[in-house]
């Protein structure tokens, strides 16, 4: 929502300044996509940039109750070491951001980088799993405490890992970081196919904690157009007999997606929305190529062959080309300021109202994208109601 020409902009800045401050703390803090929602949180609010991609900036969330874009407070842990100026520098430089944007929001990037502690575990790393998950708890906690905040969001934005293999002695990473944001009273947001709460040994302790949560692997692309496409066909009672796809990574995502059982995790989701919504999967795979000089672009390609009237075969071919962090950064906004929201009204447990974001999401809710959308409204309507 873009701020009236005949207000000042120390108004809209004073008035989130007024606001109870929330915390959010992503997993992955200097990665692409969280350096993108810090920088892009700073711009939108300071009325430098208009809202586009941002869902909880429309008409229909203003009465939900939602914590101001001004009144976030980020944090986070990551393995990586470049500070979020230069990271911003460098996405600017690819044009994922502005070329004036990290310049003219330098002084939110510094306070989020500041708050940046180290994430792991490391290669040879002693620690249990208990000892970790107090460790990222506690860095999680004094963030929170130090800042002041009202409430606390966790938000996993760090590269695919593969699934845990069978017997597995010690959780994955994604999910000691899940269970920390528990353990520190936050709710937690899973955007990644990675294992977060959906490991069996936290299923209980997730359940017990009284705190809202979401996930998984957000829904930005190839599968956001499945999610509109699949029920198209349903509804005209078209025959999809097969339905195969492509995609053209750069970046982490590129090179971590190369890695056979971490793209099996990331194309379960993309199946599923098919399976889901045609009733069975059709025939066909999705591949992903790593391709390095693409940056933090992607493209992605789908050929969906269909039977028509008396059999006649046809074809529908897409091609989808995007920026994956200013696709993914404003819905990661979106889901923090949802999750805030939910935990404040009292809400707990899996929020399935927020499939619409997600490729694998939580509970057995609709999987057409009109559908979703019309439960997140739904949600939108109750946090308003519980103010």
């Amino acid at each position: 929502m873009t701020r009236p020409a005949d207000v000042p902009a120390a108004t809209a800045a004073d008035a989130a300044s007024a606001q109870p401050r929330t915390a959010v703390w992503f997993i992955g803090a200097r990665g692409s996509v969280a350096t993108t929602a810090i920088a892009g949180c700073a711009a939108v609010a300071a009325g430098l940039r208009p809202p586009a991609g941002l869902v909880t900036q429309s008409a229909e969330f203003e009465d939900a109750g939602l914590p101001p874009l001004g009144s976030l407070l980020f944090g986070g842990h990551d393995v990586a070491s470049a500070p979020l100026p230069k990271r911003a520098e460098e996405l600017a430089g690819q044009g994922v951001l502005p070329h004036v944007l990290p310049a003219a929001v330098r002084r939110e990037l510094e306070a989020a980088d500041e708050e940046i502690r180290p994430g792991g575990p490391h290669p040879r790393d002693a620690r249990t799993d208990e000892e970790l998950t107090e460790t990222f708890a506690e860095d999680i906690r004094s963030f929170v405490r130090r800042r002041g905040a009202a409430l606390g969001v966790v938000v996993n934005v760090a590269s695919t890992e593969p699934p845990p293999r069978d017997g597995e002695e010690h959780l994955p990473a994604s999910s000691l970081y899940a269970a920390a944001a528990l353990r520190a009273g936050c709710g937690y947001v899973n955007f990644t196919p990675s294992t977060g709460l959906h490991h069996p040994g936290l299923l209980d302790a997730a359940r017990r904690s009284g705190l809202p949560y979401a996930g998984r692997d957000g829904k930005t692309g190839q599968t956001l157009l499945r999610a509109v496409l699949a029920p198209m066909f349903r509804a005209r009672a078209l025959d999809v007999r097969a339905w195969s796809g492509s995609n053209l990574l750069g970046g982490g995502d590129g090179a971590t997606l190369a890695d056979p059982a971490a793209a099996a995790a990331k194309n379960a989701g993309k199946e599923r929305v098919l399976a889901d919504v045609l009733g069975e999967a059709p025939d066909g795979e999705v591949h992903i190529d790593d391709v390095p000089a693409l940056g933090d672009w992607k493209t992605a390609w789908d050929h969906i062959a269909f039977d028509g009237f008396l059999g006649t075969r046809m074809v529908l071919q897409t091609i989808w080309q995007g920026c994956d962090s200013a696709l993914a950064a404003p819905l990661v906004l979106d889901l923090a300021r949802l999750t805030a929201r939910a935990a404040e009204a009292g809400l707990s447990g899996p929020l399935d109202e927020l499939g619409f974001f997600f490729k694998d999401p939580y509970g057995t809710g609709p999987a057409g994208l009109a559908e979703q959308y019309a439960e997140l409204l739904a949600l939108a309507r109750r946090l308003g109601e519980a103010k």
